[in-house]
């Protein structure tokens, strides 16, 4: 399923890094990943898989409804990853994502990013899955 676009690991591990809100655009997964590294006494950091925007005001006023205690930031920096989950996850991306978090103080909030993982991985599978039998495609041709 990978492919061979170039991806500047390093800078996408900068951009996670430096980031208020980062969203990940997949090729297979229709949700976008969205981590959102601000918090407070209240509101750890977010990451969340979320429904696709229909355009930047969708995502910042989704980005709202959420996060609702705090203001919108100034950008959402969105990145496309055109390769599997487990390249993402191989690769460090997600490495930097809980370590970011971690770094921060979040225990718990690192944690829970496991199962935002698993959920990934499970949309992912069963997308391939869905492609491989037919089911919510339609074929090109008939056999």
């Amino acid at each position: 399923m990978d492919n061979d676009f170039h991806l500047d690991v390093d800078e996408i591990k900068k951009t996670i890094g430096e980031a208020d809100v980062v969203t990940f655009r997949f090729v297979v997964v229709g949700e976008r990943l969205l981590v959102d590294n601000r918090s407070s006494e209240v509101d750890p950091p977010l990451v969340k898989l979320v429904p696709r925007a229909t355009s930047v005001e969708d995502r910042f006023r989704s980005l709202k409804k959420l996060r609702p205690r705090f203001r919108l930031p100034e950008k959402i920096t969105a990145v496309w990853w055109p390769k599997s989950i487990e390249n993402m996850v191989s690769r460090g991306i997600w490495e930097a994502i809980v370590e970011r978090i971690e770094n921060a103080g979040f225990h718990e909030a690192a944690e829970e990013c496991g199962v935002v993982l698993e959920e990934l991985r499970a949309s992912e599978q069963l997308e391939l899955h869905n492609a491989l039998t037919g089911e919510g495609f339609q074929a090109l041709w008939e056999k």
